[in-house]
């Protein structure tokens, strides 16, 4: 037989990366099947720490399944869509019907229906850095360039509106705004996000709102969505039930088109063509939406002191105090923490530290690198384990540090 060639990747999977289940969760899941206990960090998935989604979502479920074996418009059943358009409004966003709202699987599948529906080859997106990296891998599948603005940590990790405004080019379509932000927590004041919404509407570029943690925040931290202060231009905001109600796994999600409708005519149009090109997201999820958003709304006792969310990020913030080594502007939202490193940890790298986490403690971060950053000090967590689990965490990080400070006292 003729040797075999091998079977070409598209070019276009040059600047695309995902560590986030990259090599390093491969790593575990290797040592996993060998037998050690990982305690697995890496990814926000409250389904692995004994979280359960409400049981009236699934119930709603349960009852709509026989309504859920054909497909539904491409646009998604209009009991969710009017669902999510109710609390739209009860937000102060005004002006959008269930014609504005999507529902895909997942907002993942939504941010790439939006930028496919967007962009020409070229076109320029302004991302944040650290950012959540399906936004970047995005852009650059859909033929499109990202651009970085930083969020910078002695900022608290909250953009520079006047940075982002600087990196505009005649290319720039979008600003992407994650928030609360995944990694590292922040949730954008009120103030930045208002000149953010003035600078795309007199520049004329589409912003694309992130807030799929919009109900996750803490001590008092205020989630203000960006659609209530952006008028004059187009706004997509993509939520959904994966975070706030604990069903990743339901995979639905939804973007609302808010703003200037008119001027966003065509790019609805185009989303919906391919929106239809994949015939409809999940059905049976979907029947969870209305129930969700109308009914009780338990993440504010995860949230609150005494919740669990609350006690584990506090655990995490108490922990850092404790080592001399690490870092931390503390989150106000979401379910991370971006940890970073001290100048007594001279030559820290993240992806080093992340793999020997791995293999001597037995502990799967995420590196700071792949969240897009210039600088490899931080690394991300999720407070989703119990205090108790992510005190051991630090234990063993702890121990771990201990002895790079010994092996660089060595080598001095």
């Amino acid at each position: 037989m003729p040797a075999s060639k091998p079977v070409r990747t598209s070019e276009s999977l040059a600047n695309v990366k995902y560590e986030i289940r990259g090599n390093l969760a491969r790593r575990a899941l290797e040592l996993s099947r060998k037998g050690y206990e990982i305690i697995s960090l890496n990814i926000g998935n409250p389904a692995l720490f004994g979280f359960r989604t409400p049981e009236t979502m699934r119930l709603a479920m349960i009852e709509n399944f026989p309504d859920s074996e054909g497909y539904c418009h491409q646009k998604g059943i209009f009991p969710a869509r009017e669902a999510i358009v109710m609390q739209q409004q009860g937000r102060g966003v005004s002006g959008v019907t269930a014609e504005d709202v999507f529902i895909g699987n997942g907002v993942s599948e939504l941010i790439d229906i939006a930028l496919r529906a967007l962009l020409n080859e070229g076109d320029e997106v302004l991302v944040p850095s650290p950012d959540y990296p399906l936004w970047t891998a995005a852009v650059n599948l859909n033929r499109g360039k990202a651009v970085h603005y930083p969020c910078r940590p002695e900022r608290d990790f909250v953009p520079d509106p006047q940075e982002i405004e600087s990196l505009i080019t005649p290319r720039t379509r979008a600003i992407v705004i994650v928030n609360p932000n995944n990694p590292t927590g922040a949730v954008y004041p009120r103030e930045v996000l208002t000149a953010i919404a003035r600078l795309a509407e007199r520049r004329g570029l589409v912003l694309l709102c992130d807030e799929i943690y919009d109900q996750i925040t803490y001590d008092g931290a205020e989630f203000v969505p960006m659609a209530t202060l952006a008028h004059d231009t187009v706004c997509v905001t993509m939520s959904g039930l994966s975070k706030v109600y604990r069903a990743c796994g339901y995979r639905v999600g939804w973007a609302i088109v808010s703003g200037d409708v008119a001027a966003a005519k065509d790019f609805i149009s185009a989303m919906e063509l391919l929106a239809s090109l994949r015939l409809c997201s999940n059905v049976p999820g979907q029947w969870a939406v209305q129930t969700a958003l109308g009914g009780y709304q338990s993440i504010r006792e995860l949230t609150s002191p005494g919740g669990r969310l609350y006690e584990s990020r506090k655990a995490i913030v108490d922990s850092v105090e404790r080592n001399p080594s690490l870092r931390l502007r503390a989150p106000a939202g979401a379910l991370y923490a971006f940890v970073g490193v001290g100048d007594d940890l001279p030559g820290f790298d993240d992806q080093t530290f992340a793999l020997d986490l791995l293999e001597k403690k037995h502990v799967l971060v995420a590196p700071g690198v792949s969240f897009n950053v210039p600088y490899n000090t931080h690394f991300r967590i999720t407070n989703l384990p119990d205090a108790s689990t992510l005190r051991t965490v630090f234990n063993r990080m702890g121990e771990l540090l201990d002895d790079y400070r010994a092996n660089a006292g060595a080598r001095a």
